[in-house]
């Protein structure tokens, strides 16, 4: 299993950080419009906006980043799988033929 990379632990603890921000401002912008106070809600809608703005960049780059990471590790983990076939022949084509075999029992049983 994969472990965590502190690079991973500080992106959690800012996109937790951000979404606590933004819920804050969030609850804010809800509290003032009971006091309908036009430029106080324009100052919080802005800052909400804002935060809105930073909060969705920062998960549209962390998912980013993460498709590119299981992208390289899919990669890795299929050359690793080609380079073991092709030191290992015989012993590929038995495990092939053994999990043919698995699968057909598991199919002719229905």
């Amino acid at each position: 299993m994969a472990s965590r990379t502190p690079h991973t632990d500080d992106t959690d603890r800012q996109l937790k950080e951000d979404l606590h921000q933004l819920t804050r401002t969030i609850e804010e912008l809800v509290s003032a419009t009971a006091d309908d106070s036009r430029s106080n809600i324009k100052a919080l809608r802005e800052r909400a906006e804002k935060r809105l703005k930073e909060t969705r960049e920062r998960l549209e780059a962390r998912g980013e980043r993460l498709y590119g990471e299981a992208r390289d590790s899919l990669h890795h983990q299929a050359d690793a799988c080609d380079r073991y076939v092709h030191e290992n022949p015989w012993t590929s084509i038995g495990i092939g033929a053994a999990v043919g075999v698995v699968i057909g029992m598991l199919i002719g049983r229905r």
